[in-house]
């Protein structure tokens, strides 16, 4: 897996972009990914659509990557860490995390994250919250027009498309503003949606091998 990274200053803050979908705030030590969506592909499989179960393996794995790489202490995860609750994709999840029992797990709650008093035991979370202030920054799963801070935000998987000679190419994508940084969703398991993303932004698009600023 091949990481490829580019520095951008938000509010005299250095965050480092990846390809590999999640951002890295030195400062903080911070790891910051939204919507891993953990969960989904056994809610598929429980419905009787069969999907191998190395989708979720793979996010796993790169997120194992970039704990090598960056070193982090903890964890911002901006929303959707789980699909639909409780289910054998999260007994995965927490074998995964005691790997790594020095690190800090702070979620911001999603709109998928229907978490009882029992799952939030077994996934070892630190704080659990609506929002994060930290700074001059805040983190929400879905951007908040009332609030004056900057934000840095999940929830809406944005894509980019490029047209080239001989064909058409979506790409995830990070979406940059004056007031927002919308992060990628973490898992590959998601569309893309090039509708919704903030306009006149910059884009921060990704292959598996390098970052494009369109």
């Amino acid at each position: 897996m091949n990481i490829s990274t580019k520095n951008i200053s938000i509010q005299n803050e250095v965050f480092t972009l990846t390809n590999q979908r999640a951002l890295f705030w030195e400062k903080e030590k911070a790891l910051i990914f939204s919507d891993l969506h953990i969960g989904k592909t056994a809610h598929f499989r429980k419905n009787g659509i069969a999907l191998a179960n190395h989708i979720m393996k793979n996010d796993l794995e790169r997120l194992s990557v970039l704990i090598e790489y960056f070193q982090p202490e903890k964890f911002i995860i901006v929303g959707d860490l789980l699909h639909a609750g409780n289910n054998s994709d999260v007994d995965e999840f927490c074998t995964w995390q005691k790997q790594y029992p020095d690190i800090k797990f702070c979620l911001i709650e999603g709109n998928h994250d229907k978490i009882s008093k029992t799952l939030e035991k077994k996934l070892c979370l630190d704080s659990r919250s609506n929002s994060l202030e930290v700074g001059k920054i805040s983190f929400v799963h879905d951007f908040d027009r009332s609030n004056p801070k900057f934000q840095i935000t999940g929830h809406i998987h944005p894509g980019f498309v490029i047209n080239s000679p001989v064909k058409r190419i979506k790409l995830p994508c990070f979406a940059l503003t004056s007031k927002q940084l919308l992060l990628p969703a973490f898992s590959e398991f998601t569309g893309l949606d090039i509708k919704n993303i903030p306009k006149k932004g910059t884009y921060f698009v990704f292959t598996d091998s390098e970052i494009y600023e369109i």
